[in-house]
């Protein structure tokens, strides 16, 4: 049974969600290890963290959160890394290509709503041809607030014409589903992203939960 009616448009989160960056995420965090000369960390420290962005990266690499002194600096000292590598390694997750044909194809539309700030957001979905169909593409730093906060998400519902209600967001982190949910929209719980080892997606309060890209079709009616 579907469980969303009148839906004109899906919004999706980025990171974990319609692209697996973990490995550049990582890289990028290991990098700042190994240039202190420490010892690297394997990918696998690093890829349930992927999805919190740098806040992840640096909690698994430095065992820091945002409130230590050094955040700032070191948050800055990763992007820049990241800048430098996030296009090599980072793919677009399997059945998402053919989740967005259907989608177009359905005349729905779609776009994306990240945490990720615009300096990184603009040049990554300008090198991945999928992003060439999105229509609004809204980044961390485009409001003047970033998820949890509803925003956001809109932002990128203005941006396509469409009322929040005729929305839903999919996302792999829990302020996905708070921002999406402050918003009026169905949400969608995306488990086959990074999911912190902590987290528990059926905590999180999502209207739906989805173990594969391809199966919003069928709480979309259009499996």
């Amino acid at each position: 049974m579907a469980p969303f009616h009148n839906v004109r448009a899906v919004l999706f989160d980025l990171d974990g969600t319609l692209i697996d960056s973990a490995s550049d995420l990582g890289a990028a965090a290991d990098k700042m290890r190994t240039d202190r000369g420490m010892p690297s960390l394997p990918l696998e420290r690093y890829r349930p963290m992927a999805g919190a962005g740098a806040r992840g990266m640096l909690g698994e690499a430095f065992g820091i959160t945002p409130e230590h002194p050094e955040f700032g600096l070191l948050r800055e000292e990763f992007f820049t890394n990241y800048q430098a590598c996030m296009t090599l390694r980072t793919r677009v997750f399997d059945g998402v290509e053919e989740l967005v044909r259907r989608l177009v194809q359905s005349q729905l539309a779609w776009g994306v709503v990240t945490n990720k700030s615009a300096r990184f957001t603009e040049p990554l979905t300008r090198a991945i041809p999928l992003f060439a169909s999105a229509g609004a593409v809204v980044s961390g730093d485009t409001t003047p607030h970033a998820k949890p906060h509803p925003a956001p998400l809109i932002e990128a519902a203005s941006r396509l014409g469409i009322a929040p209600e005729h929305c839903i967001y999919v996302g792999d982190d829990e302020r996905d589903i708070v921002a999406g949910r402050a918003a009026g929209m169905g949400t969608v719980a995306a488990t086959y992203g990074y999911l912190g080892s902590t987290s528990s997606a059926r905590e999180w309060g999502a209207h739906a939960e989805i173990n594969f890209p391809l199966d919003l079709l069928q709480l979309l009616n259009m499996a």
